[in-house]
């Protein structure tokens, strides 16, 4: 399916995920719009190449996802939104009786409230349009809980819950909102680990991704961003018109267990 004439917005988008997603969308013809809290000369050069590589328009929105005004502002920016991606997020790893509040804050804001925000703004677009696609990015931990990730888990599972509650409000509209849940993805910021994981536990590179990083993981490899953005592109084609508040795990059999 083409999306050729769509404007895909998503969050937290100059690198990892959000960027596959990105690339991915523009493949399919879907103008974009990335996006992050930095304003650096590297973040525009991101949409450039898209845009060269593709034929799309593409256009990078400096916007802090930690505050629902930017939030907003960025879809206004934007000018259309046809396609939202909540991407944006953050992690932080304490028991809870040790969590710092300020972590526990930012990582509502920006992995939760932020969808909150960047949903409402943009559904009216979608309607004005006649025809919209919400893709939540979750995790394996918005089903399923890990010990140490309290604000994570409960973030996620809220954007799950979120997700249900979109789509039962545009049920009879051409408007749908899925979640994709993905285990651990190869990102670059996964690829840095590593090293150090292995370090710690005296193991190969490979024994760590085993037996440490992928422990939960049946498959015992990482996903793709390629993956991930292709289910995207999935849920927003024609085949996936009845597909709506549910969720796409994508995580090697992680919750199947």
């Amino acid at each position: 399916m083409s999306l050729s004439g769509k404007t895909a917005i998503i969050t937290g988008s100059n690198s990892g995920i959000g960027l596959g997603v990105a690339w991915e969308l523009a493949r399919a013809g879907a103008d974009v719009v990335l996006n992050s809290y930095t304003e650096t000369d590297e973040d525009h050069a991101l949409a450039r190449e898209i845009a060269d590589k593709t034929g799309v328009t593409a256009r990078y929105i400096k916007a802090d996802m930690s505050k629902g005004d930017e939030c907003r502002a960025l879809i206004e920016q934007a000018g259309a939104c046809d396609i939202l991606v909540n991407n944006a997020g953050i992690q932080h790893v304490a028991a809870i009786d040790e969590f710092p509040v300020e972590k526990w804050d930012a990582i509502i804001a920006i992995n939760m409230s932020s969808a909150f925000h960047t949903t409402a703004a943009a559904l009216p677009m979608m309607r004005k349009a006649g025809w919209g696609r919400v893709v939540n990015i979750a995790s394996a931990h918005g089903l399923t809980a890990s010990p140490y990730k309290s604000a994570y888990v409960a973030a996620k599972h809220g954007i799950v819950g979120m997700t249900k509650v979109v789509a039962l409000e545009t049920a009879k509209e051409p408007i749908t909102a899925n979640a994709i849940c993905p285990g651990y993805v190869r990102t670059p910021l996964v690829e840095a680990q590593i090293p150090d994981t292995a370090k710690k536990y005296d193991m190969t590179e490979d024994e760590a991704i085993e037996k440490v990083i992928l422990e939960r993981q049946p498959s015992k490899d990482f996903a793709t961003v390629e993956q991930i953005g292709g289910t995207a592109v999935f849920l927003c084609s024609s085949a996936a018109d009845q597909i709506t508040g549910t969720t796409i795990s994508v995580d090697g059999g992680w919750t199947a267990l």
